[in-house]
């Protein structure tokens, strides 16, 4: 995807997690593309994406609408997600990683380390991280050799913020998303780290808590329900 089209992605999300976009507001290309200054097809590439992780509903005639979601959909799609990648972090270790598959992780690894070593992070460079995390992800579940950890991770992807690709972003506070990203990659240090020893159960556990790392957007809707403030999400069918 043209880093455009990801960077729309994510500056949506985060309008969504912040409650910028309202419930039951309808979205549609020109306003969102005006209102972004970006031109339509990042907003078009961004719509169809919400849509298939499941934070956008396509109307019967054009554009989308939001919706709002509870934290319990997106604690529990994160959670199995946790479970998932946790249990092909396991079975990566218990099967040995291929040569490929290792200077693959390395090269990823500092690639993130070159990323993060500057002591900042900006929208940008998460479009750099994006395309990082995902491959990193991809690769331990390749290496899992377990097709019904595929099959299942594709069909919980499609619930609220549960797919490894659903980044949000606050470029108001810059401070906290990069300590945010930067623990995140250390975190794929210590599960490369456990992997490649051959680990498995210590390689379950972070991986499992690297997903649950992401339950924070479900702590704020959850706060955000307690105060009796609003929060919003987009959502599909």
């Amino acid at each position: 995807m043209s880093k455009p089209g990801q960077q729309v992605i994510s500056r949506l999300r985060q309008m969504i997690l912040s409650g910028e976009l309202e419930s039951g507001q309808r979205l549609a290309e020109i306003p969102t593309s005006e209102q972004l200054g970006v031109s339509r097809t990042p907003v078009r590439i961004a719509f169809r994406n919400l849509e298939q992780e499941g934070l956008l509903t396509k109307l019967s005639g054009r554009g989308y609408i939001v919706r709002q979601v509870t934290q319990l959909e997106i604690s529990g799609s994160i959670e199995v997600r946790g479970v998932l990648e946790g249990l092909a972090a396991r079975q990566a270790a218990e099967n040995a990683l291929s040569a490929a598959e290792t200077e693959e992780l390395i090269q990823l690894l500092k690639q993130g380390d070159a990323l993060f070593e500057i002591g900042t992070i900006n929208e940008n460079d998460l479009t750099k991280y994006h395309d990082i995390n995902q491959r990193f992800h991809q690769i331990i579940i390749t290496a899992s050799q377990n097709p019904a950890i595929v099959e299942a991770l594709s069909r919980n992807e499609h619930l609220p913020f549960a797919s490894v690709s659903a980044l949000a972003f606050d470029r108001n506070n810059l401070k906290q998303e990069y300590r945010r990203f930067n623990f995140a990659h250390m975190q794929h240090h210590a599960v490369f780290d456990a992997i490649s020893k051959g680990q498995g159960s210590r390689a379950e556990a972070i991986m499992r808590e690297h997903a649950n790392a992401t339950l924070g957007y479900a702590k704020t809707f959850s706060q955000m329900e307690k105060s009796g403030d609003k929060m919003h999400i987009i959502q599909s069918k």
